[in-house]
């Protein structure tokens, strides 16, 4: 699976933005996908996840409220709709593809895309 994100870019604080994450290889629907980001000087961290149906999402607390993942198997994409953005959701925004139902961990996940930056102004 490839992964190619975009859709970032730079937002006022309370501004929205919809990031993509398009798969390529007829395997797509069988991957449970979720978003990471990375904060200069920062660890990358979970964001939000989804299953490979997408009957299930799971967010980091941080964004609960805030940001909704989607998928389209048709389309062999996934989203993050991200609203009221904050200064510190400023970071690289990668998606990631595994075959491991529910984790949250970085390093179950075995494909990433390459990122794309969101900034966010105060």
């Amino acid at each position: 699976v490839q992964l190619q994100a975009s859709g970032g870019g730079l937002v006022q604080s309370g501004g929205s933005l919809r990031l993509s994450c398009a798969a390529s290889g007829r395997t797509f629907r069988s991957y449970h996908m979720a978003w990471f980001r990375q904060a200069p000087g920062k660890e990358r961290e979970f964001v939000a996840g989804i299953s490979w149906g997408g009957a299930s999402t799971y967010y980091t607390d941080s964004v609960k409220g805030r940001f909704t993942i989607s998928r389209d198997n048709a389309k062999n994409t996934v989203y993050l709709q991200m609203n009221s953005l904050k200064p510190e959701d400023t970071a690289v925004y990668y998606c990631a593809a595994t075959l491991v139902s529910g984790t949250r961990t970085a390093a179950s996940y075995d494909y990433w895309g390459q990122g794309t930056l969101v900034t966010v102004s105060s």
